[in-house]
């Protein structure tokens, strides 16, 4: 069963556009993943500092290898981000 998380971003004041891109070229690298289904970045239109991460996993253990894959990855450079994000775990199942 598939796995859906939802990461909500705050960037650092005017930084949202510049952390949207960095994350842009993440997510090219993510899909390539195996079992990533998903991983798109969203940036808002109301606050454009607020940033919703969509991922989806085909299941939890692709979902935790990705996990350790990105403890290896270079961080994002300091200042662009206001706290760790918000995260919610969903199983996902289509209910339309």
């Amino acid at each position: 069963m598939s796995i859906r998380l939802i990461v909500t971003i705050t960037a650092a004041p005017g930084k949202g556009a510049e952390l949207a891109q960095l994350y842009k070229a993440r997510c090219t690298d993510i899909m390539q993943e195996p079992g990533c289904e998903q991983f798109e970045i969203f940036q808002s239109v109301l606050n454009p500092d607020r940033l919703t991460l969509l991922e989806r996993w085909v299941d939890q253990a692709a979902l935790d290898v990705h996990a350790k894959v990105n403890e290896s990855r270079p961080p994002l450079p300091p200042g662009l981000r206001v706290g760790g994000g918000e995260r919610e775990d969903y199983v996902y199942k289509r209910t339309r």
